[in-house]
């Protein structure tokens, strides 16, 4: 069978590359979905942020680097919490709205969401750490987690925080016992002589309800690590629930056995029920069927135990645009189809609606955020091309892959290698004629799996030395770093009007070793 090499500059499609992957129209182009909305080409041809070029920030603060820019952080932060103020204004009087800290995280970011009338989620007791650094006040935060820690209990506790995201009965047994025994049921136990406030708790509840992109799946039981079984069956054996009529006997759940067992604690304050069904989802059908369940559950338990269930929290899960065609809602198009959702379902129980919460994270700060790499070595591979991919003829045709290794990989962003995930590239440093190539971006870890961006075309004419920006890295890159390969980690830039200053700086070899005991 005759064999056919196509080359390495060529401007057909490839056929290494996805189906979605097409050929950009123009290479030079920031598709403004994957971008901070005041990221651009200068005068020059070379990608701006703020007005600040990239060849300036490559000889200022080096590479690699996070580039984050200020303004658009603080205005997608200011969309969610105004959009959702507004679709649920005749709804509950507002929404509050926590920024999501797993996402990334620092004392300037803290700041920001308190400056933007946001709240602050934290999962541990080091972003909890970072939040009493930056000032927030407790009653702002709210502590997540699935295996809290005592110490971290106490620590929220003695903080104040807003809100303890309680994940399984035995964490709720061990914060209404911490409580207790720090006198928060005991008059005259606080320093002035007043009663101690309670544990301020929410109950973290699985729907059922599985989110994906476009699309969501509704099951009985959840094979995770998080949260407590609203499915039918799942309480503990000695558990008989409130024996409502026609229930079949053990049919009560983990879920009314947590709602049962915290009011019944002096020491707990219960304010709620919560839920995440998922991250990256693009439609918002998913949110409001977990809603529709969340709601049947508090008018149930009000009629069951007379609990009421104040405060409904949403989660976050909200996706972003990472490569073109991704098609994430605007925050105000989900705000408004859950806020009719929401008042609804809680016209059709007959109950006062509660006071609802969300947990944006990645749809804040993902976008913000590009990470700013130099190419080094440049690498073509002949591929044979899958069976299934032959031309129609049978013809057997091999191609050209294009290995662009950067100084930076899995260490600054391990979501390829962990989650297969998809991101863009673009020629920052410069604009380009040259006819486009498929591209894999890797990075210079001692790993094959060490790749940065797996299919995207480049410019063929790519060299040593240029540029590259990857779009999309604000979340959940930074916070997943490691020290692989002992590179260090980069640092984080913030710019605005022009001007830049590191919020996290950029690890060196002397922090890396600050902490080998030597021989």
């Amino acid at each position: 069978m005759p064999e056919t090499t196509l080359s390495a500059a060529s401007a057909a499609p490839s056929p290494l590359a996805p189906e979605w992957l097409g050929i950009p129209a123009d290479l030079n182009r920031l598709a403004p979905a994957l971008w901070a909305h005041d990221a651009e080409r200068g005068p020059s041809g070379g990608l701006t942020l703020a007005g600040l070029a990239v060849g300036e920030i490559k000889t200022r603060f080096g590479s690699p680097v996070f580039v984050l820019s200020e303004s658009d952080f603080r205005a997608r932060a200011r969309a969610f919490k105004q959009s959702f103020d507004t679709a649920f204004a005749d709804v509950c009087g507002g929404v509050d709205v926590y920024y999501a800290g797993k996402s990334f995280l620092c004392t300037a970011v803290a700041a920001w969401v308190r400056e933007e009338g946001l709240r602050l989620d934290t999962a541990s007791g080091g972003e909890l750490a970072v939040a009493q650094r930056a000032g927030t006040p407790g009653e702002l935060i709210g502590l997540h987690g699935n295996n809290k820690s005592d110490a971290e209990i106490r620590r929220a506790l003695d903080y104040g925080v807003g809100r303890i995201i309680v994940d399984s009965l035995d964490e709720l047994e061990r914060v209404a016992r911490i409580a207790a025994d720090r006198g928060t049921d005991t008059p005259g136990s606080a320093p002035d002589g007043s009663e101690a406030p309670r544990a301020k708790v929410m109950l973290r509840l699985t729907p059922g309800v599985h989110a994906h992109t476009h699309e969501f799946i509704a099951t009985a039981h959840e094979d995770q690590k998080f949260g407590l079984s609203m499915a039918p069956g799942t309480a503990s054996p000695g558990f008989s629930g409130a024996g409502a009529e026609g229930a079949p006997e053990g049919a009560a759940s983990m879920a009314e056995e947590a709602v049962a067992a915290a009011a019944g604690h002096d020491s707990i304050e219960l304010l709620g029920v919560h839920c995440h069904i998922g991250s990256q989802i693009f439609e918002p059908e998913g949110f409001e069927a977990a809603a529709v369940k969340l709601l049947r559950f508090v008018a149930d338990m009000r009629s069951s135990y007379g609990v009421a269930l104040p405060e409904l929290d949403l989660g976050g899960g909200y996706g972003i645009a990472y490569v073109p065609g991704d098609t994430p809602r605007p925050p105000a198009e989900i705000a408004e189809a859950l806020a009719g959702v929401v008042r609804e379902t809680c016209a059709e129980l007959g109950i006062t609606a509660p006071r609802i919460s969300i947990e944006p994270g990645r749809a804040i700060v993902g976008s913000t955020t590009f990470t700013l790499y130099e190419v080094g070595t440049i690498k073509d591979v002949v591929v044979d091309v899958p069976v299934g991919d032959l031309p129609a003829s049978g013809e057997a045709v091999t191609a050209v892959r294009r290995y662009v290794s950067v100084d930076g990989g899995m260490s600054d962003n391990p979501r390829p290698v962990l989650y297969d995930a998809d991101y863009s590239v673009v020629l920052a440093n410069r604009t380009s004629d040259a006819p486009a190539q498929l591209v894999r971006v890797v990075g210079k870890h001692c790993e094959s799996g060490d790749i940065v961006v797996r299919d995207a075309y480049l410019p063929a004419d790519v060299r040593a030395g240029d540029l590259l920006a990857v779009p999309g890295t604000g979340a959940y890159c930074w916070a997943l770093s490691s020290n692989y390969n002992y590179l260090a980690r980069p640092g984080v830039l913030a710019v605005r009007d022009g001007d830049a200053r590191w919020i996290v700086r950029p690890e060196t070899e002397d922090d890396l070793l600050s902490r080998d005991m030597g021989v």
